[in-house]
């Protein structure tokens, strides 16, 4: 469990408040939006009604006592900088904030952020990839080209054995893991393991060379 500072409520940071909570992490929640505030208290340990780019404010919260302070502000970028300046500036351990363009990025890693997420162009990748496939039921990226997806198994590969499809010499593609029925196999992926039909499988790989092995 971590203790948490998740600064913006917007409907970004909202989604954050929840998840974490059910993650059973400690939260404290800031927005100068009351009504924001009000929203999430159900899902946090504790919120404040506050301004972020405020020194005395931030000072007052103990960003120190954080293991992670999210700046999750999407709707007014100035105050975003401000907020991941101050924060490692007062001594904050590690500042994650977001961005919607690659120049927002360049400033928020110069000026406070160690790491830098970007929720619309994320989710319009993963909604390109996902929906532009008919056997793509799923996909992580990983942070360069390479990401794990959930496809559906050929028909030509139901009872063929890991080894005899060869697909991680052929393609450079690797099958880690069985979904059936919803759920996910705990078998051990071997050579010798056989692929049943109307399942899906894990496999990890550039989207080249998944769109190569399974011909998307």
């Amino acid at each position: 469990m971590k203790n948490i500072l998740l600064i913006g409520l917007g409907r970004f940071g909202r989604h954050i408040a929840l998840k974490l909570n059910e993650l059973n992490h400690q939260v404290l929640a800031v927005d100068k939006n009351e009504s924001r505030v009000n929203a999430v208290l159900p899902f946090v340990t504790n919120a404040q009604i506050g301004d972020s780019t405020d020194e005395e404010f931030l000072t007052a919260l103990g960003v120190r006592n954080f293991d992670v302070c999210i700046v999750a502000i999407g709707d007014d970028f100035q105050s975003s900088l401000e907020t991941a300046s101050f924060l490692k500036e007062l001594g904050a351990k590690k500042v994650v904030a977001r961005a919607s363009r690659d120049i927002q990025a360049k400033f928020l890693l110069r000026n406070g952020a160690d790491e830098v997420v970007y929720p619309e162009k994320q989710m319009a990748v993963w909604t390109a990839i996902r929906y532009s496939s008919d056997h793509i039921t799923d996909y992580i990226a990983l942070g360069d080209d390479h990401a794990i997806f959930e496809i559906e198994i050929p028909e030509a590969w139901v009872g063929k054995t890991i080894a005899q499809l060869d697909v991680r010499k052929r393609y450079n593609v690797n099958i880690m893991a069985i979904k059936r029925d919803g759920k996910f196999s705990m078998t051990v992926i071997t050579p010798d393991t056989s692929l049943p039909a109307h399942s899906t499988i894990l496999v990890l790989g550039t989207l080249k060379d998944v769109q190569k092995c399974f011909r998307i």
